[in-house]
């Protein structure tokens, strides 16, 4: 059983209307059946179309962060990267914002900085129509990153440890 001592939140962004940009907001759902389906505690879920300012709230609560977004570019089903905080300006008019830029606006608002990593899968068609879901492809490559944080969490939570 996974000791859950530390707050976790998952937070998958994407656009479920079109195709494989859902694998973030897939890959919260799934998840979230998962944790409740075990009974585990302190592991939270979050989604959005994209990443916002207000973000950095949201993640100053928890110790250790997985933004989880769908990729067009990687060679891999899926990687995971850990976020390093992001000097860029941050503008009140920006339309969305990297995991790099929220967890820098918590170090500098909230004075924390959680653990955070970003899970990227692979995804292979973009089209806006909102009934096709994703593709046979994309669905293996949540399904591997599924398996691979469940199997991994517990060394997750053990590396975030200070």
């Amino acid at each position: 059983m996974i000791i859950m001592d530390k707050k976790i939140l998952f937070y998958g962004y994407g656009n479920p209307g079109r195709q494989d940009d859902a694998l973030g907001i897939r890959f919260i759902e799934q998840m979230e059946t998962w944790v409740e389906k075990n009974g585990y505690k302190n592991i939270f879920f979050d989604s959005n179309y994209q990443l916002n300012i207000e973000d950095a709230d949201t993640i100053s609560e928890h110790n250790i962060v997985f933004f989880v977004d769908a990729s067009m570019e990687q060679l891999e089903s899926f990687t995971i990267t850990e976020v390093e905080d992001s000097n860029a300006q941050v503008e009140f008019t920006m339309h969305a914002i990297s995991p790099g830029v929220v967890l820098s606006l918590c170090k500098q608002i909230y004075e924390k900085a959680p653990k955070a990593y970003l899970v990227h899968i692979k995804g292979y068609e973009w089209d806006l129509e909102f009934d096709k879901g994703l593709t046979e492809k994309a669905e293996d490559n949540l399904q591997n990153a599924l398996k691979y944080i469940k199997k991994k969490l517990p060394e997750f939570i053990e590396n975030s440890k200070s």
